[in-house]
């Protein structure tokens, strides 16, 4: 058989096999990011249907489908990945998972991790038994990442760690977290960080959620006080993780760009018609049919766009500086698409409390912590403008 044969055969038993275990509503879109599976130690299903999605992709080892079989991926190739992207896209199936694990963690594990942690902690997150969470920021170290000062110190057996992280994404619910540490502070720092997986039940270590503008607290403050770490749990070598940090960067930042995924809200264009009705079959005003054609465009480019990012990081290439243009244009276009739903909605939009639980509102409000999280929007347009433009520096 040839390879688009048996490519084909592929698309076919994937489409045929998609239909037959994605409960019907796993194919609607989410409402926040609420809807979604986070698995953990202590995590829990929404409904009796997202527990059957999440168990049959697992069971098919397609949670994350193509990260190696032996650490519970599925293996595929780049194409027959692409194929079960699409037959999903077309069926609006959700992600089985939504995990830091995966979109993070896992990466930098499979390219600096050795065999041990590989085998300890791959399986893990595709499973959904263990929820990780970033320790990155620190109250003087966010855009300036290089000057943070949690200090681990060699202990022999282990490290002793302290200091405090600050926007450590759901710390409160996480297991495990992933962590840069100041391992020698007489050289550069940028050379004298490491890269650190800490156990959240370890002794020391607290977390105090962040309430954001919209309410909601998904962020929180992380305090390590003499927190013994493991030297097992060093990944790479010592004083190196400021090359597993922007490696991982670089995939966080793919990550929310894709923020603006349709599978989170309806349609655009659907939500308009409910909420302004039709007139000659077309959206009665014509201001915001405009506005729309417009987002969907600029949309179907960065999909575009994203896929052949896709591919290339699939294939082995880096995306660099290539992911702080897709983390920038992801963010613009995802607020883009709340405050049009907002002056879509209108005075209904700016409901708090109420039947929706204000969820327009706090979703809008939501998206302006899309351009400070995973490096400011000004980091961003920095490092295009250096590493893309090869515009001189002041």
């Amino acid at each position: 058989m040839s390879n688009q044969a048996a490519l084909s055969s592929f698309r076919e038993e994937v489409r045929n096999w998609l239909s037959a275990n994605c409960p019907e509503s796993m194919r609607k879109p989410m409402k926040n990011s609420s809807d979604y599976y986070w698995g953990g130690r202590n995590g829990k299903f929404q409904s009796e249907d997202q527990r059957l999605w999440f168990e049959a992709m697992k069971e098919r080892n397609w949670v994350v489908p193509y990260w190696p079989k032996e650490y519970g991926g599925g293996g595929l190739s780049k194409e027959e990945n692409s194929i079960l992207q699409q037959e999903m896209k077309r069926l609006g199936c959700r992600k089985p998972i939504v995990s830091f694990g995966v979109s993070m963690l896992g990466p930098a594990l499979l390219k600096f991790g050795n065999e041990e942690q590989k085998n300890e902690h791959l399986p893990k997150i595709t499973s959904g038994d263990i929820r990780w969470c970033q320790g990155y920021s620190e109250p003087n170290a966010g855009s300036d990442l290089a000057n943070l000062q949690t200090k681990a110190v060699d202990m022999g057996d282990y490290f002793l760690v302290t200091g405090q992280k600050v926007w450590t994404s759901y710390a409160n619910k996480a297991d495990w977290m992933f962590c840069l540490v100041r391992t020698n502070s007489d050289v550069k720092k940028q050379a004298g960080i490491s890269f650190v997986l800490i156990d959240m039940q370890s002794e020391g270590v607290s977390t105090q959620p962040i309430q954001l503008i919209s309410g909601a607290s998904p962020f929180c403050e992380t305090f390590l006080d003499n927190v013994k770490v493991p030297k097992s749990n060093l990944v790479g070598t010592l004083n190196n993780g400021w090359t597993i940090a922007k490696y991982l960067l670089t995939h966080e930042r793919e990550m929310i760009s894709s923020m603006g995924d349709a599978q989170i809200e309806e349609p655009l264009y659907e939500t308009a018609v409910k909420s302004l009705g039709k007139e000659n079959g077309q959206l009665s005003d014509t201001s915001i049919r405009k506005d729309i054609t417009d987002w969907s465009i600029d949309k179907l480019a960065f999909d575009l766009t994203l896929k052949r990012a896709g591919d290339e990081t699939k294939a082995g290439h880096s995306l660099g500086a290539k992911a702080s243009f897709l983390k920038y244009y992801g963010t613009e276009l995802n607020k883009a698409r709340h405050e049009l739903i907002m002056k879509i909605q209108g005075y209904d939009g700016l409901e708090w409390e109420g039947e929706n639980e204000g969820r327009i509102a706090r979703n809008f409000l939501r998206t302006k912590g899309n351009s400070i999280e995973g490096g400011t929007s000004e980091i961003q347009l920095n490092i295009i403008a250096g590493a893309l433009l090869g515009l001189p520096r002041k």
